[in-house]
């Protein structure tokens, strides 16, 4: 592995900083009881927090895959590289178990957090790597159809949900079905390939031996868990009340706030690929994490609140809900069609990032732009070009090859 530039490191060093140092003025603040702090220097400072601990995450994450299985490490970093999201998303389920208004939060933060993956995340990977490699399009690595496949299936079975006015547990065990079968169908097809590190955890890597780096790996995670402990559930809270407070739409506030903390070191690595001519590798870890969302986070958020409520009855949905639901399935749908041909062009990630921010700029029109994707979703397989008609149900209707390296 070839040495950091000067340059290079001076910038990771202080993205280390930066991650290390974030979370620090809220667990000072939270270990001497919050000392009566607004709710909005408390939303602040707790996102701040669940900031730095994402960024310590990833880095953590990237230095343990030089230990860890591959099999395992499908796994762990499957369940950490979404722990942020979780956290902020699970300590809304728990609080709508004892208080049933809280229910809509725990959606709101869950189709934020999964429709800016799509409509910012895979847009700006497309577009820089597009730019870095000077094409118009991002040959996406076919290695990815897996992901895409259970992306596809998680997709299509995410709009039966609301049907039956709540999350409960029927969807949690297809929806962790799911999930156990990707992490199977993973460790059987995909070849055992040492990652490129990045940032901070190529630092790490470099500069120190293994049982220095293993150490590394473990404080960064202790570290970034307990600043995510302290600071979910007080940065949950502080949103809502800070929108009751200054006369702002909590739902809104909750579905685009609260997911930016967790979902920002997610983006800026995928980016960090794309800018390196590796935008492949980042549009894959961007969809294993829209996986991982569709599946392990919506089916969590109906144990948290099963568990929280002392019942069997599963989170409700009311309209709003329903509605919201539905539009990130409906993207998530196109998303994914457009991607099925492993050939994401300039042309339709902006096509995404549009729609997104028409979407984003007039909430009231959301069931229009449900239909809006799903029109041009049947379009694009109807009279698009005949091979993404035939990758995507190809994709929708077999299974991953179990031999090691196919798909």
């Amino acid at each position: 592995m070839s040495a950091v530039p000067p340059r290079a490191r001076r910038r990771d060093l202080i993205w280390f900083a930066a991650g290390v140092v974030l979370p620090v003025p809220w667990v000072v603040a939270e270990s001497f009881g919050g000392l009566g702090i607004d709710p909005l220097w408390i939303a602040l400072l707790a996102g701040l927090a669940i900031l730095g601990a994402a960024f310590m995450l990833s880095w953590s994450c990237e230095v343990a895959e030089r230990d860890i299985p591959q099999a395992l490490a499908l796994l762990v970093l499957a369940l950490v590289g979404v722990l942020p999201e979780y956290a902020v998303d699970l300590a809304f389920a728990w609080r709508a178990g004892i208080d049933p208004e809280w229910a809509q939060y725990a959606v709101a933060n869950m189709t934020g957090a999964n429709r800016l993956l799509i409509g910012v995340g895979w847009t700006f990977v497309v577009l820089v790597g597009c730019s870095a490699s000077r094409s118009p399009s991002l040959a996406v690595d076919p290695r990815q159809q897996l992901e895409i496949r259970f992306l596809i299936w998680a997709t299509l079975y995410s709009f039966l949900i609301p049907l039956n006015g709540q999350i409960d547990w029927l969807d949690t065990l297809v929806l962790f079905g799911l999930f156990a079968a990707y992490v199977v169908a993973a460790t059987r097809s995909h070849e055992n390939v040492e990652e490129e590190l990045l940032g901070p955890a190529l630092l790490i890597d470099l500069h120190f031996s293994d049982g220095a780096r293993r150490l590394w790996a473990l404080g960064l995670f202790v570290a970034a868990a307990y600043a995510i402990w302290v600071s979910a559930e007080p940065f949950a809270e502080s949103l809502v009340h800070v929108g009751r407070n200054y006369d702002v739409d909590e739902f809104l506030l909750v579905q685009w706030i609260a997911p930016l903390a967790s979902e920002s070191p997610e983006f800026v690595v995928a980016v960090l690929f794309a800018m390196r001519l590796r935008g492949s590798v980042g549009i894959g870890a961007l969809v294993s994490s829209k996986v991982n969302q569709w599946t392990l986070l919506v089916g969590s958020i109906a144990v948290a609140f099963m568990l929280s409520a002392g019942s069997w009855s599963g989170l409700p949905l009311d309209e709003r809900q329903t509605s919201e639901l539905f539009l990130t399935s409906a993207q998530s749908l196109f998303a994914a069609v457009l991607l099925a041909d492993l050939d994401f062009s300039r042309r339709k990630a902006l096509v995404l990032f549009v729609l997104f921010a028409l979407q984003f700029s007039f909430p009231e029109t959301h069931d229009a732009f449900t239909w809006i994707y799903l029109g041009l979703a049947a379009s694009y397989l109807a009279f698009g070009p005949p091979a993404s008609r035939r990758a995507f149900f190809r994709l929708v209707a077999s299974w991953p090859a179990r031999r090691r390296g196919a798909l």
